[in-house]
C-alpha cells in the first residue's frame, strides 16, 4: 500500500514539472516572437539587439591645407671665426648677448701689427716734413717742381702703408657683422684660435625661416605672401602665423617638390634655429559628407561604417566600406561610401558584428556633431585632398 502510495506521487510530481516546462516554453516563443531580429515590433529602441548611438552623414567645411614638416633657421645666421692661427688676449662679449651690427667681440694678438703701425706713422711724419719743405723751396724758387712731385708721392705712398698696417691691426679684432644674439662659446684670454675653428655662433631670430617642401602640384596656388601656420612640439597646440617669403626657382626632380621658405615673427625669441616646425598652408574652405571620428573603423589601409539599415524585422547594422579624406575637429570626411542624411553607428563599434541587430539608444550627432572614442585614431593626414 505504502509502495502504490509512493508511485502515485511520484508521478504527480513528474506531471507538475513536464507541465511547468511547458509553460516556460510556451513564454520564451512569445518572446522571441515579439522581440525578433532588430527589435520586432519594438522597432528601433526596442528588442533584444545591441544598444548603439546613432549619427548621421551630413555636410560639413573642411579646410584644404598642406601639411608638411620644416626647420627653423634665424633670419640670419653665422659661426664667428678666426682667418688666422693667433692668441686671443681679450673676450669683450658674454654668452647669450645681444649685440648690435659691428660690436667688437674678440681681440686677438697683434703684436707684429702694432709695430708695423708705429713704423709706417714714423715713414709719413718724415714724408711730410720733406715734402713741406721742399714745397716751401719751390715757392721761393729754390726748388724744381719735379723734387716737390717726388716727396708728394713718397708721402702718399707712407700714408698708404700706414692705412694697410692699420687694416691689418683691424683683422685682428673680430666683430659682430649683423645684430643679433650670440651663441654659448668656450673661448678665453690666451685661447688659441686656428682658421675655421668657431668661437661663437649669431643669429638674427627677430624673425625666423622656415624652409619647407611642398609638391609641384601646388605651385599654381602658392605664391609669396600666402599666409601659414605653424605648431612646433615643444609649446604643445600653440599656434604661430607667418607669411610664404619666397618660392625656390628650381622642383627637385627626386622628389617632385619644390623648397619655400616662410617667415614667422619671433618676439621673445621663443623659437630656437633647428627646431622641427609643424608648417599648414591653408588654401581654402570645401564642402564634404563627415561623420564622427569614432564612428569610423580603420583597418589596414581601408576604413569601414556600420550603416543602419531599417528591414521588416527592425534595425541591422551593415558593414561599409568608405574612403575617407581630411580629418578635422573630430570629424572625418567621407569621400564615397556613404550618402547625405546616412545613419551610421556612432559608437561601440568593436562590440557589433556585420548585420547584427542593434537598438539606436542615443544621438551620436548630425551633420558632423559629436564623436566620441570608438574605433582608433585616424592616421596621420598628408596633403589635404
Amino acid at each position: 500500500m505504502v509502495k502504490r502510495h509512493f508511485f502515485l506521487v511520484a508521478a504527480a510530481i513528474l506531471l507538475a514539472l513536464m507541465v511547468g516546462a511547458l509553460v516556460l516554453r510556451m513564454a520564451f516563443a512569445d518572446d522571441e516572437k515579439a522581440g525578433g531580429p532588430g527589435g520586432g515590433r519594438g522597432g528601433p529602441g526596442g528588442g533584444r539587439g545591441q544598444a548603439v548611438s546613432e549619427a548621421v552623414a551630413a555636410p560639413r567645411e573642411f579646410s584644404d591645407r598642406i601639411r608638411v614638416l620644416g626647420v627653423a633657421r634665424g633670419r640670419r645666421s653665422v659661426n664667428i671665426t678666426s682667418s688666422t692661427s693667433e692668441l686671443i688676449t681679450r673676450v669683450m662679449f658674454s654668452d647669450g648677448q645681444r649685440v648690435a651690427a659691428g660690436t667688437p667681440l674678440v681681440q686677438l694678438q697683434a703684436r707684429e701689427e702694432d709695430a708695423n703701425i708705429a713704423d709706417n706713422r714714423a715713414q709719413v711724419a718724415r714724408a711730410e716734413t720733406m715734402y713741406e719743405r721742399y714745397k716751401t723751396l719751390n715757392d721761393r724758387g729754390f726748388a724744381s717742381a719735379a723734387m716737390v712731385e717726388q716727396y708728394e708721392t713718397e708721402l702718399e705712398s707712407a700714408r698708404a702703408s700706414l692705412a694697410a698696417s692699420e687694416a691689418r691691426a683691424g683683422d685682428r679684432t673680430i666683430r659682430a657683422p649683423f645684430a643679433g644674439v650670440l651663441g654659448l662659446s668656450t673661448v678665453t684670454p690666451g685661447t688659441l684660435v686656428n682658421p675655421g675653428a668657431v668661437i661663437t655662433t649669431l643669429d638674427d631670430i627677430d624673425v625666423v625661416r622656415v624652409d619647407f617642401p611642398i609638391p609641384e602640384r601646388y605651385l599654381a596656388v602658392l605664391r609669396a605672401g600666402t599666409p601659414i601656420t605653424a605648431t612646433i612640439d615643444a609649446y604643445g597646440d600653440e599656434v604661430f602665423t607667418g607669411r610664404i617669403a619666397l618660392i625656390d626657382t628650381r622642383v627637385n626632380e627626386s622628389t617632385r617638390s619644390v623648397t619655400a621658405r616662410a617667415e614667422i615673427p619671433n618676439p621673445g625669441a621663443r623659437i630656437r634655429p633647428g627646431m622641427a616646425v609643424r608648417v599648414a598652408v591653408q588654401q581654402g574652405l570645401r564642402q564634404g559628407i563627415a561623420v564622427p571620428e569614432a564612428a569610423v573603423q580603420y583597418e589596414g589601409d581601408g576604413a569601414f561604417v556600420y550603416r543602419i539599415a531599417n528591414g521588416e524585422r527592425g534595425s541591422t547594422a551593415q558593414r561599409v566600406v568608405v574612403e575617407t579624406g581630411a580629418v578635422e575637429g573630430g570629424f572625418v570626411e567621407i569621400l564615397s561610401g556613404l550618402a547625405n542624411g546616412d545613419r551610421v553607428v556612432g559608437s561601440g563599434l568593436n562590440r557589433i558584428q556585420p548585420n547584427a541587430p542593434v537598438r539606436v539608444g542615443g544621438a551620436g550627432g548630425r551633420g558632423g556633431q559629436g564623436g566620441g572614442q570608438g574605433g582608433r585614431a585616424a592616421p596621420a593626414q598628408g596633403a589635404a585632398r
